[in-house]
């Protein structure tokens, strides 16, 4: 029988890789509540799956949420460009219509949005 003071950290470790390997809830947030975010404020320049492809054209083009570039940022990365916006692009801050909580659940959606695009058809 193992030890509890080794059974401990090891449970604890084997949680935390689960969590961080599933790649939801993104830093805390609510996938639900994100997906509502995204579908009232995001999804006119990012489009319905994330790819940028909404009917709302910028030059430099709108980033592509589900691509591997952007799923491959840290959570706090990601959550910065939305609260702060992008330095000569379209994008915006948010801090000013966001709170910290809802800038985490459109993360925490933004997430999903990358898991969509990585699902391969049977």
């Amino acid at each position: 029988m193992m030890n509890a003071r080794v059974t401990g950290p090891v449970l604890l470790s084997m949680l935390l890789i689960a969590a961080v390997g599933s790649g939801s809830y993104a830093a805390g947030g609510n996938v639900a509540k994100g997906k509502v975010l995204y579908t009232n404020l995001c999804i006119r320049c990012h489009g319905v799956d994330g790819k940028g492809d909404a009917y709302m054209k910028f030059n430099p083009p709108v980033a592509d949420l589900s691509s591997p570039a952007v799923q491959s940022k840290l959570d706090e990365s990601l959550m910065k460009a939305i609260h702060d916006g992008r330095k000569d692009t379209a994008m915006g801050a948010w801090k000013f219509v966001l709170s910290e909580e809802e800038i985490s659940d459109v993360t925490a959606y933004v997430r999903v949005l990358g898991s969509h695009a990585n699902r391969t058809l049977p």
